[in-house]
This record gives C-alpha cells, sequence and structure tokens, in this order.
C-alpha cells in the first residue's frame, strides 16, 4: 500500500493539495515560501517577458490566444487573469473581449504589475490565487498562464475560482509539466534547467533570472500530477473537467466550468 505523499494533506473537513512539496534549495521554511517567491519574481519583472516567451517554446502569445479563442472567449466577456505576472495572457484576453468587456490582472508580485500596467493592462490588483478580493460570481472566465505551481494551495485556489466565476463560466489554466516520455524528460530537464537559464542569465545580465530559470523546473519536476489537478478541480465543484496536451504532455491546459 502507497501512504500519501507528505505535501498532500486530506481529512474529512477539509482537502489541501500542494502543488509540490517544500523545495529546500530556495527557502528553508513553509512559512517562507510566498516572500521568496514576491522577491524572486519582483527582481526580474523587467526580464520577465523573454523569460516566458523562452518557458513557452516561443509559441507566445498565438498558444495563448488560440487557446483564449477555443475556450469561447468572446466580446462583451469580464475575465479575471490570475498570477498575471507581466501582462502576457491578460492581453491576449484583453484583445478579445474587447472595450465592452473587461480583463483584471491580479499578481503577488508589485514588480509584475508595474510592468502588466505598461504593458497596457488597464485594471489590476495585487493578491494571492488563494484569497481573491473579489464578489461572488462576477467574472465570465478565469485564466492563469503557466503559475498554477507558484500557489501554495491548489484546493482554496480552485475554491475561490469557483466562488468569483458566474454560473456558465469557466476556468483555463495553462501549464508546464513533465512529459509522459523518459527521453523527452531528460530533453525537457536538459534544455530548462541547463540551457535556458544560461542564456537567460547572459540576454538579461540578472543573475536572478538564472535563479527563477532554476526554480521554474524544480517546480515542474516535482509538481503533483494531472491526474491530481484535475481531481482537485472537480473536489471544489467544478464540472467539464479536462485537459489538452501539447509536446508530447510538456504544455497542458486545464479546462472546467461551474455549472
Amino acid at each position: 500500500m502507497h501512504s500519501t505523499p507528505h505535501f498532500l494533506i486530506k481529512n474529512p473537513e477539509q482537502s489541501t493539495t500542494k502543488p509540490h512539496p517544500m523545495l529546500n534549495d530556495y527557502y528553508a521554511l513553509d512559512s517562507q515560501r510566498q516572500s521568496t517567491i514576491n522577491q524572486l519574481f519582483d527582481q526580474v519583472a523587467p526580464d520577465y517577458h523573454w523569460i516566458s516567451q523562452a518557458l513557452s517554446f516561443g509559441s507566445g502569445n498565438w498558444h495563448r490566444t488560440n487557446t483564449l479563442r477555443q475556450s469561447g472567449f468572446s466580446q462583451g466577456m469580464n475575465v479575471l487573469d490570475v498570477a498575471c505576472g507581466p501582462g502576457t495572457v491578460a492581453r491576449c484576453a484583453q484583445d478579445l473581449v474587447k472595450p465592452e468587456g473587461y480583463v483584471v490582472g491580479h499578481d503577488p508580485s508589485r514588480g509584475m504589475l508595474q510592468e502588466a500596467k505598461k504593458n497596457g493592462l488597464r485594471r489590476l490588483s495585487q493578491g494571492l490565487a488563494e484569497h481573491l478580493p473579489f464578489q461572488d460570481s462576477i467574472f465570465d472566465r478565469v485564466t492563469m498562464g503557466y503559475a498554477l505551481r507558484h500557489v501554495s494551495d491548489l484546493q482554496h485556489t480552485f475554491t475561490e475560482y469557483f466562488r468569483v466565476l458566474k454560473p456558465g463560466g469557466r476556468v483555463l489554466i495553462l501549464e508546464i509539466s513533465r512529459p509522459r516520455s523518459l527521453v523527452q524528460m531528460r530533453l525537457a530537464k536538459f534544455f530548462l534547467k541547463t540551457i535556458i537559464p544560461r542564456i537567460a542569465r547572459y540576454k538579461t545580465r540578472n543573475q536572478e533570472a538564472l535563479t527563477i530559470m532554476e526554480y521554474f523546473w524544480d517546480t515542474i519536476e516535482h509538481c503533483v500530477s494531472p491526474e491530481i489537478i484535475l481531481t482537485t478541480l472537480k473536489r471544489s465543484g467544478f464540472s467539464q473537467v479536462n485537459v489538452a496536451e501539447f509536446c508530447g504532455g510538456l504544455i497542458k491546459d486545464y479546462h472546467a466550468t461551474k455549472l
């Protein structure tokens, strides 16, 4: 019999699902996690556009816009983009909903929000995915681009997504995860943890760009399985839960609906 991993804590009153175990190379205590991550993102914010393009293997805005369009984003919708970073996904959404709708970019990093403002995001909010400062049932869509691995708890995050969505609203989570093939896994690790971090440091002249890319891979490698993410979405109240895979499973798009 397999025991439950220590970062999956379940009891009848509360379900807690952390996206990965504590990463001791970056913070010594779990209580230090959020402040450490915020500081790291603040330091790389001016260079993050290049980093995000490298993480998505150059697919960039094309994949984001295409996925949003296929998920039913249209003129007049109200959208919340959580962990918006410099506004890459939010800008794509903003183009689709037109002035008749609106997009709110939400992020814990002040540095990222400053970059998002420079990049044309008109509505910004600072805070965590696990505690959204919004009323119930006000958004048509909630998005999150390549940031699910950075929250403290999947269950709390998804419960908040469910709360702020209107009935019939949908959540779309774009994520990078371990490829299914061992060969692809080794290639991805070499590329994302060895090659890209060094290119990032050289190109941006920012030492923290190296650190954040190494941190990204460690969160990818140790992240819970897609099956746990799908199960947690269902446990949070969502229906029509599914995942689309690209690049041998390296890129995954999670979809779920609040009925």
